[in-house]
């Protein structure tokens, strides 16, 4: 037996193929019974629609495209549970594609492949490219950058106000000497949480030290490996305390620091960003900024299927952090000359 045409189903079904048509598309033009009745029918032949022809006949693929250059790690896993969990309840798929090449991303995005896109960081998309988009009005919604206009908008962290206010705690906390841990020079988040950091410290009248500023690259590894190296290179200058730019660094820097002998959070205090779920078990429990990861995921996914409805234009949203308080971090023990408390 060949496959199953819509064809075959209006037959089957006794009813005419544009109510085949409406029944698979959920157009509210028929009543429940007859839908039902023809759900069914295409259900017990195991018809498959043909989506191509679907699409050229609605322009629409119902499909969302996500665009990274990475889906390793805890954020990742996080976000794209929720954007897939949102799709799914709006009625589209989630097309993730992970590269670096920017020919393949704006193929992708200018052909149609998709709807609609969300595109995440380190991606090189320029201003030209973002010009191309909106000449050909293609939906967009960004997570690593601030932009509005009536076919794109962002849903990004505060993280420079994280940055600012974390770095504020620490220095409530008697801390002087306090160094940051970035990620990726080119990645929002971690330029927005070091600048956050660095107006801290000038507010405050405390040192800005160049040496100070780590590059982790969001890696537990990659951090373990600079805090050693820095420990080893500067071991005059120890910090007071540490702001990681995510949990994974905040880890890695306190494997570093306990195998140089230091007590976390005795001898040096480590805060880290994301709350990941490994934060409050880790040893000790990590003091964090905690981001509302799955709630981006969601806010992108419904933004983006309104402006594809027209429902509305491209808007900024930015989601706020919540710092969280536990065993990483405590106040400065001040010694004397002796080593005393």
């Amino acid at each position: 037996m060949g496959k199953v045409t819509i064809k075959d189903v209006a037959r089957e079904a006794g009813v005419s193929i544009s109510t085949v048509s409406n029944a698979l598309n959920n157009v509210d033009v028929l009543n429940p019974e007859t839908k039902s009745h023809v759900l069914n029918v295409a259900k017990r032949m195991n018809y498959v629609p043909n989506l191509n022809g679907k699409q050229l006949k609605t322009g629409k693929t119902k499909m969302l495209g996500f665009f990274t250059t990475s889906v390793s790690g805890p954020y990742f896993y996080t976000l794209v549970e929720s954007m897939a969990r949102e799709c799914d309840r709006l009625g589209y798929g989630l097309n993730v594609f992970v590269t670096r090449d920017k020919q393949v991303i704006m193929s992708n995005i200018l052909g149609r492949r998709v709807d609609g896109v969300i595109i995440y960081e380190e991606l090189r998309i320029d201003d030209e490219d973002v010009s191309m988009m909106m000449k050909e009005k293609i939906k967009a919604v960004f997570l690593d950058r601030f932009l509005e206009n009536e076919t794109m908008g962002s849903v990004i962290f505060d993280s420079f106000v994280a940055g600012y206010e974390a770095t504020k705690y620490l220095i409530s906390l008697g801390h002087k000497k306090i160094a940051y841990i970035s990620g990726v020079d080119t990645m929002f988040d971690s330029l927005q949480r070091r600048d956050g950091y660095l107006e801290a410290l000038r507010e405050h009248q405390l040192l800005v030290d160049e040496d100070y500023v780590l590059q982790g690259y969001f890696e537990e590894e990659g951090t373990y490996n600079a805090v050693k190296s820095f420990l080893h290179m500067h071991p005059d200058k120890l910090p007071d305390a540490f702001l990681a730019g995510n949990d994974l660094s905040a880890i890695g820097c306190i494997r570093a620091l306990k195998s140089h002998g230091f007590d976390v959070p005795a001898d040096i205090s480590v805060v880290g960003f994301d709350d990941i779920d490994i934060a409050q078990y880790f040893t000790p429990p990590l003091t964090t900024v905690r981001n509302q990861i799955a709630r981006q995921g969601v806010l992108a996914i419904d933004h983006l299927v309104r402006m594809i409805q027209k429902k509305e234009q491209g808007k900024k949203q930015k989601l706020a952090g919540e710092l969280v308080v536990r065993g990483s971090s405590q106040v400065k023990i001040q010694r004397n000359d002796l080593g005393q408390e």
